[in-house]
């Protein structure tokens, strides 16, 4: 037997066990969107106490954080798919959260698009690493379900940047919510450095894809041992389904990061709500639905996917086209009762699209590069939906206000909104080949065993 494959092999987690290291996961995924996310919240108060123009709020809330993301992005994967993973989460928490909390004593906008950059860095060590972890703690067949949990995460972070941002800038000013926001993931980050053992790579997909934690090879056997991130880089992209799911999730946030940053100037401009009224209203109509949505989307997924492998990218498709529809009526709709009914199913089908981005990039992707496959679908992701959304809004809000004044913002998004169907199409068509795709994968790693073996 090999070493990797005996690490493999006595390596254990409890079911207990299993869910603490998943719960951390959760606590990060809930820090990772807050400090994203709270921005939003806080575009009217910060534009007005600095004097700043929307191109330039939306360059605070989309590239100042989005391109250091991005950036960073690669590279950290790269380290991910070698290094221990844990540590490498709680040292990227403690950056983002230590950043946030300075954010709260800045004393010009030019140093809070510097601590946002930082911001950036720091949580391109979140997300990639944490799927590529939860890939070793849990099986193929309950995968999907664990990473639509830490998705869920997410939106819970979300649902507390709006809810707890909301009612704390209303009490005391938007520097006190960058300081709540930031000060509990220093406690995380030591927690998650210090209790979470670091699985072997690979535990699930056979003894050539298992390698003992933090060796140099790192999961992918003495064939990959040199590799370098272009070659692979290159790897993934020759895989017309993974290509088809990165640009389905770029467009996908660039619909839904677009518009959940300004839909708080929205209702602000537009229906003259404050910002306790609307971080309650889009954190109960809007993230709580998204986060409910991830749960069915991650159920519909797990167990269709056993009958046919290509429902992972259909229910995404369908979804991301049902989403349209629902988010024009939230935006045209003046009476509230009508609108909230659909921005529910809105977020609903935006949420249930979620999953199957996430579980696809973990299956077409080789055990030794699922961190990098996440790292680059984050990186578009970032690029168009969290760099480019909040920006473009901006910069055709400035562009449209001459004409339209506060109603500007209405158009803006939605544009922004409809791009959800284009998404959708790239999902399908990931679906047209995912299932080959994945045979071609299974059938590459079972002739690199028989190399290893010989």
């Amino acid at each position: 037997m090999s070493s990797s494959a005996g690490a493999s092999e006595t390596f254990t987690a409890s079911k207990a066990y299993t869910r603490w290291v998943l719960t951390l996961l959760f606590g990060v995924a809930i820090l990772n969107m807050l400090d994203r996310q709270i921005l939003g919240i806080l575009v009217v108060p910060i534009k007005a106490e600095f004097g700043v123009s929307d191109t330039a709020m939306g360059f605070l809330t989309g590239p100042s954080f989005a391109l250091f993301y991005a950036v960073a992005g690669i590279p950290v994967a790269r380290y991910a798919d070698r290094g221990v993973r844990r540590t490498i989460i709680a040292t990227g928490l403690a950056l983002w959260s230590g950043l946030t909390l300075a954010s709260s004593a800045v004393s010009s906008f030019a140093q809070l698009v510097v601590a946002r950059l930082g911001v950036g860095i720091g949580e391109a060590a979140g997300t990639p690493p944490s799927h590529a972890l939860i890939s070793d703690y849990f099986p193929p067949d309950r995968r999907a379900s664990a990473l639509a949990l830490f998705s869920v995460g997410g939106s819970m972070g979300v649902a507390l940047a709006l809810l707890m941002g909301g009612w704390v800038e209303q009490l005391w000013g938007w520097r006190a919510v960058f300081a709540v926001a930031g000060a509990p993931g220093i406690v995380l980050a030591l927690l998650m450095r210090f209790t979470v053992k670091e699985p072997p790579r690979g535990r699930f997909d056979g003894p050539r894809a298992a390698s003992s934690p933090g060796s140099s090879s790192a999961g992918h056997g003495p064939a990959h041992t040199a590799e370098r991130w272009p070659a692979a880089l290159g790897q993934l992209l020759r895989i017309p389904a993974y290509r088809h799911v990165v640009m389905g999730a770029g467009l996908h946030s660039f619909a839904f990061t677009g518009s959940l940053i300004w839909y708080p100037a929205f209702l602000t401009r537009v229906h003259g709500f404050e910002s306790g009224a609307i971080g309650t209203l889009l954190a109960f109509g809007s993230s709580l639905p998204t986060a409910l949505g991830i749960v069915l989307g991650g159920l519909a997924t797990d167990r269709l996917q056993r009958r046919d492998p290509r429902w992972i990218t259909r229910v995404a498709a369908i979804t991301m086209v049902a989403y349209a529809p629902f988010a024009l009526g939230f935006l045209y709709f003046s009476d509230w009762t009508l609108a909230v009914a659909n921005l529910v199913p809105a977020a609903l089908a935006m949420g249930a699209s979620v999953p199957g981005m996430h579980v696809a990039t973990q299956a077409l992707a080789p055990p030794h590069l699922r961190a990098l496959a996440s790292a680059v679908t984050l990186l578009v992701l970032s690029v168009v939906g969290s760099g480019l959304g909040p920006f473009a809004v901006g910069v055709m809000n400035d562009l449209l206000a001459e004409r339209l004044g506060d109603e500007a913002v209405r158009y803006t998004l939605s544009i922004v909104g409809l791009t959800s169907v284009w998404s959708g199409v790239h999902y399908w068509l990931a679906e047209r080949t995912l299932a080959r795709d994945l045979v071609e994968r299974a059938a590459a790693d079972a002739a690199t065993a028989d190399e290893d073996a010989d």
